[in-house]
């Protein structure tokens, strides 16, 4: 029978084995999407551009500052990968940004676009949409 502090060594070292694994950020292309879309409406600054490929950085800070005058919610998002295009995954998404300018309510449909992603830099990064 094992000693209870080797128990709780093993716990750990699994435990922490586990949380390694499910510790990044975008594990596949929808995350990718999911997370940019994320920091998009909450005016993630800082995160906006590690989550956007390196030719959609610019369009990322853009898209990023055309929400920063507005009240943005993120309502009923799901995504899921619908084919591919060379290197790039694409991604189909259901939901919608809803952007409150005060007396006016936009709501930008994800389901007009599909969202590019690519696998850069060792992770999973939105590259734009079509």
């Amino acid at each position: 029978m094992k000693s209870l502090p080797l128990r709780i060594a093993h716990f750990i070292f699994f435990f922490s084995l586990t949380l390694s694994a499910c510790s990044g950020n975008r594990s596949g292309p929808v995350d990718a999407i999911q997370s940019y879309l994320q920091a998009l409406v909450n005016k993630d600054t800082e995160h906006i551009s590690t989550l956007a490929c390196s030719a959609w950085e610019a369009d990322a800070r853009t898209e990023l500052e055309s929400m920063t005058a507005v009240t943005v919610s993120l309502q009923d998002l799901n995504c899921q990968e619908s084919g591919k295009d060379g290197d790039v995954t694409l991604v189909s998404c259901s939901g919608k940004i809803v952007a409150n300018y005060g007396n006016e309510v936009l709501e930008i449909d994800l389901s007009e676009r599909k969202y590019q992603a690519v696998y850069e830099a060792g992770e999973w990064r939105m590259c734009g949409y079509r």
